[in-house]
């Protein structure tokens, strides 16, 4: 199941991200994390120092590994130098499994011991000095997308991804992605204001929104909610001595995280789990194709000399069932 976290700077997106990973691990789950957003928190929320956060491998810096790795032996791609990041698998392709080996985890996954079991954890890579001026952070992410397009994951299995703050989150078909999206925001005009933007935007794409409430105070901050996000509201989160603890570097046991915030995290995986009835792998395909068609237009075939709408396979749906190209 791929779980995305979104919302507004500030809002404690990283921190619910993170909570949620740990309550994962914690039951044992296999869980891969991903910290998509230009500000590289979620290391340091799982425990690692600063130093070793900083010294993660970044996914964008083994890009052409990645899709070397992912092309295979699909006929329809020349050369991993005309894949981007919206290229769809098709016959041939490899895929990418949660529980496996493979090459790409072995180049950009860090597995980080948590209370319960492991995590693999993978990052896009800072946002830095030599990319100012010169480049875009989407194109940092495109590796994400690109794993994400060529993953196979099933009931039990979860990849959960901090995403990049506010609306950024729509600058590509990433946001289509994911069986869960969890909205977080704060009682707040500008919280609530991210959710209308996010909801408005992903609306003729089925995405599943849940809006979780994070810093809420009171009856006044929860009336507040509600009057805004409505039927959205799915769940609260309130002040936890156990997270300013972990934001100091210190975490207790997980297992003493107040019982109102973990009866949150049961909901949220609830939910999640739930989602698994509905998945419609057909449009899922489709809707990675569609977002590769409109990149191939706009930029992906002048930049790469070639006609990247060839590389969509009619015949192709991803499925739990789809089997890859030999490793």
């Amino acid at each position: 199941m791929k779980i995305a976290f979104v919302g507004k700077g500030g809002s404690g997106k990283t921190t619910l991200s993170s909570l949620f990973i740990r309550h994962l691990a914690a039951a044992g789950l296999p869980v891969v994390a991903v910290d998509a957003d230009i500000n590289q928190h979620l290391g340091p929320a799982l425990g690692l120092d600063e130093d070793d956060a900083a010294a993660l491998p970044a996914m964008g810096a083994h890009l052409p590994e990645i899709k070397e790795y992912l092309r295979g032996a699909n006929p329809r791609i020349a050369s991993a130098d005309t894949m981007i990041k919206t290229t769809p698998p098709g016959r041939g392709s490899r895929l990418l499994r949660v529980s496996e080996d493979n090459p790409v985890y072995a180049a950009c996954a860090t597995t980080v011991h948590l209370d319960g079991g492991p995590v693999r954890l993978m990052v896009t890579g800072p946002f830095n000095e030599s990319d100012l001026g010169v480049a875009c952070y989407h194109s940092k992410v495109g590796a994400v997308e690109l794993c994400l397009n060529h993953l196979v994951d099933g009931r039990g299995e979860y990849v959960v991804v901090d995403m990049t703050a506010g609306s950024d989150s729509f600058a590509s078909g990433m946001f289509t992605r994911f069986d869960m999206t969890f909205l977080v925001a704060e009682p707040t005009r500008k919280g609530v204001a991210v959710y209308r933007q996010y909801k408005e935007y992903a609306r003729d794409f089925d995405v599943a929104l849940r809006v979780v409430g994070n810093k809420v105070q009171g009856p006044d901050d929860l009336a507040f909610l509600r009057d805004e996000v409505g039927e959205d509201l799915f769940a609260t989160v309130g002040h936890s001595d156990w997270v300013r603890a972990m934001e100091k570097g210190r975490p207790p046991r997980f297992d003493l995280l107040e019982e109102p915030n973990r009866e949150t995290l049961r909901r949220l995986q609830e939910a999640v789990d739930a989602s698994y009835e509905h998945r419609d792998w057909a449009r899922y395909t489709r809707q990675m194709v569609h977002f590769h068609l409109k990149n191939a237009a706009s930029w992906g075939n002048e930049r790469t000399g070639a006609d990247l709408a060839a590389q969509v396979d009619p015949e192709f749906v991803l499925t739990e069932s789809a089997t890859a190209a030999p490793a």
